[in-house]
């Protein structure tokens, strides 16, 4: 008699243990009673009927999911593969249980879905230099269809866009011939302001008696730095010129004297 009572004894003790919950501080507990749902645990030590009641834990905490690399074609009829990751959270834990067998994998194919989608109203180029537009496109799609589910989508990010060896090499190209354009221009901005600084030296050298002939002696004093056998002189076309005029007029008088 003594072992039956202690029998019963340990069956309730295991019965009541059996009952008795944790649940984090990142999980929720769905509870569903004979298979209807009717209630929601916070944290904590909890409480349930074994057999009678059932208890799915949820995580709340924001999930990241990858999404596996989508073969996708552009607007442009270029083909290429794109792979993204989506952070989402669950804010309603009896909606993520009850409206769908599989929150996470449900989430994860739409999210599929929604990348081949987005991406293929894109050309090639802005999907390039667009990443953010096209993940928030993205985002709001997922966020509207997985909220029935109680699953809020936080961020969706596109990590990689892999393009063929083809168009890697016609891009490369491209860039390359924009370079040598912008270095061309570039050179001949230069060219062309270097000759309005001389057009405007001449002028000034012009306009003013005596200039050119302190800049070449400023020249010469550059060029002369160091000590050598050889002297060397340089005549300004204007000394020349004055005198050229003074011979002129020295041998008119002779010419006259004569006379």
């Amino acid at each position: 008699m003594e072992i039956v009572i202690w029998i019963i004894v340990v069956a309730i003790i295991i019965f009541v243990l059996s009952g008795l919950k944790v649940i984090n501080q990142y999980q929720r507990g769905v509870v569903l009673t004979l298979g209807r749902y009717t209630g929601l645990r916070q944290p904590g030590l909890r409480v349930v009927i074994p057999v009678i009641q059932q208890m799915i834990r949820v995580d709340i905490r924001s999930t990241p999911i990858d999404v596996p690399k989508q073969e996708i074609i552009t607007k442009d009829n270029v083909t290429a593969g794109v792979d993204a990751i989506v952070y989402f959270r669950v804010i309603d834990a009896p909606k993520a249980v009850l409206e769908t067998t599989n929150y996470v994998y449900a989430t994860s194919q739409f999210a599929q879905a929604a990348l081949r989608d987005v991406t293929g109203n894109f050309e090639l180029d802005d999907l390039l230099a667009k990443r953010e537009e096209v993940s928030q496109r993205i985002k709001e799609i997922v966020d509207a269809e997985t909220d029935k589910w109680g699953i809020d989508v936080e961020n969706v990010k596109i990590q990689n866009i892999e393009l063929p060896q083809d168009m890697k090499r016609a891009m490369a190209k491209q860039a390359e011939a924009e370079r040598e354009r912008r270095a061309n221009i570039i050179n001949a901005d230069g060219e062309k302001l270097a000759a309005q600084n001389l057009a405007d030296a001449a002028k000034i050298f012009a306009g003013v008696p005596g200039a050119l002939n302190l800049r070449t002696l400023g020249t010469l004093e550059r060029i002369s730095t160091e000590p050598s056998q050889k002297t060397t002189f340089l005549f300004p076309v204007e000394l020349i010129d004055a005198l050229r005029g003074a011979t002129n007029v020295l041998h008119g008088n002779d010419r006259d004297k004569k006379g």
